[in-house]
């Protein structure tokens, strides 16, 4: 054996096709109370069947767990919809061992006691790892500048309103963030102006009665390339590190730079609802899949595929907005905006996989490695020796299945993704060496822990 490994606290996973790193091979991973302990190809050693748990992978894939670096837990004040319980338990159970929190809840995430007060709640609760942002304000500067950020993702900034209210509008407050805060700032990037004047506009001419497939044209490409060409100048001039979120269209692929993510100032984030989608689809999904930023055209969307392939997109999170039912009924300008999607979230993307759309270390890339190194979050996002054993067990070959609103562990009851059939399912989800997850069944042990990032 590579090390000694104390055999009787140790999980062996074999004969798992391992996806880490842009490589696939077969073999196995021992983990040795939260971590990993060893990773090898082939057979593990005769000494290594002597582990007090043995799980036999059956030639299932073994992926890092998935760092969903965007969502919307509604919790506080917000819990008639979700909840950091209800949520985690969902993410766990789509392969998601590690989330980070927007602040835009009731009251909103604006101060370092308030990040604590949800680090408090998530661990009574949470069943996946957590961390949460801390938001921006136009008066809460010295909150933002003396913020624990190994402790905190970085600082939410909206430039367009969205769920919660927490819009920046001033122009000098944005320069004194850009000045004076030390991490990384992470933008909802929507130019609030345009888009008021396009909402007057339409409803000058279309009346307020407007169907849901009008919502990509009140949120248009122009409010997407305004904001994000004006928050990407501000951080180069500030070199400044910025983390562009949910970009929705082939507008602002031209402000980003090909290539893997080190070393780059201006990193960009993408969803799945924007790979998966189009606007061609309003008049069947309607409000189902009506978000801030929109999903628009196809051919956004085929420009923000290839952006994953050439790495002018860096990440893959969910942006997980829960609402319920009811509140997803009315207009383009009354259904609320916002999906969950963090349950399904890993199986969509390698569905498109098995459709030839992404390669499945190209998603473990997005999904898992570049989330961590973006966010410096310690020691998570790879299969390696001396990492957290945070694990998902696929099976990529699996008797297709549709999934169903049934299915939806979320407290809002329902999924996009309803109506879809699929070729894949999580079997088992490990976090910090425990099974969380399992065959259906989520387990309630206290197995997480707060992220900590490395600054």
């Amino acid at each position: 054996m590579k090390q000694e490994i104390d055999l009787s606290r140790s999980t062996l996973i074999r004969d798992v096709y391992i996806v880490n790193e842009m490589q696939s091979f077969r073999g196995y991973v021992v983990v040795c109370d939260e971590m990993i302990a060893q990773v090898g190809k082939g057979d593990p050693e005769a000494e290594l069947t002597g582990c007090a748990t043995i799980i036999e992978g059956n030639g299932r894939l073994l992926l890092p767990g998935v760092i969903d670096t965007h969502v919307h837990f509604r919790d506080p004040g917000l819990t008639h919809k979700a909840d950091m319980a209800t949520e985690s338990r969902a993410a766990v159970a789509g392969g998601v061992t590690s989330f980070i929190d927007m602040p835009n809840t009731k009251p909103p995430t604006v101060s370092m006691a308030a990040v604590e007060d949800k680090i408090r709640r998530a661990a009574e609760v949470s069943v996946a790892n957590y961390g949460f942002f801390i938001g921006a304000t136009d008066s809460n500067l010295d909150e933002l500048a003396s913020a624990d950020y190994t402790r905190v993702a970085g600082v939410k900034l909206f430039m367009g309103s969205s769920t919660g209210n927490m819009l920046v509008s001033d122009p000098a407050a944005m320069e004194r963030i850009f000045t004076n805060v030390p991490a990384l700032i992470a933008v909802h990037a929507e130019d609030e102006t345009l888009l008021q004047k396009r909402r007057e506009a339409i409803i000058a001419r279309y009346g307020e009665d407007l169907p849901i497939d009008f919502h990509p044209v009140l949120r248009d490409h122009s409010v997407c390339i305004a904001a994000s060409r004006r928050i990407v100048e501000m951080a180069r001039a500030h070199s400044h590190r910025l983390h562009l979120l949910h970009v929705s269209t082939a507008d602002e692929l031209e402000l980003l730079q090909p290539g893997p993510t080190d070393g780059k100032l201006i990193t960009a984030e993408t969803c799945p609802q924007y790979l998966a989608f189009c606007d061609e689809q309003y008049p069947m999904l309607g409000s189902r899949i009506k978000c801030n930023p929109a999903i628009k055209r196809a051919a956004d969307r085929d420009a923000l595929r290839q952006a994953v392939e050439d790495g002018r997109i860096d990440t893959i999170a969910t942006d997980h907005a829960p609402h319920l039912p009811h509140e997803k009924t009315g207009t383009a300008l009354t259904a609320a905006s916002g999906m969950p999607l963090i349950q399904f979230s890993l199986t969509l993307m390698l569905q498109m996989a098995d459709e030839g759309i992404f390669s499945i270390p190209q998603i473990v890339q997005k999904m898992c490695h570049a989330p961590a190194d973006i966010y410096g979050i310690d020691r998570r996002g790879y299969i390696r020796e001396g990492y957290y054993a945070d694990l998902t067990l696929v099976d990529n070959e699996c008797e297709p299945y549709t999934i169903t609103d049934q299915w939806a562990i979320s407290r809002c009851g329902w999924t996009p993704l309803a109506g879809l059939t699929v070729g894949n399912k999580v079997d088992l989800t490990m976090v910090n060496g425990q099974i969380v997850y399992r065959h259906g069944v989520t387990f309630s042990v206290p197995a997480a822990h707060a992220l900590r990032f490395n600054r």
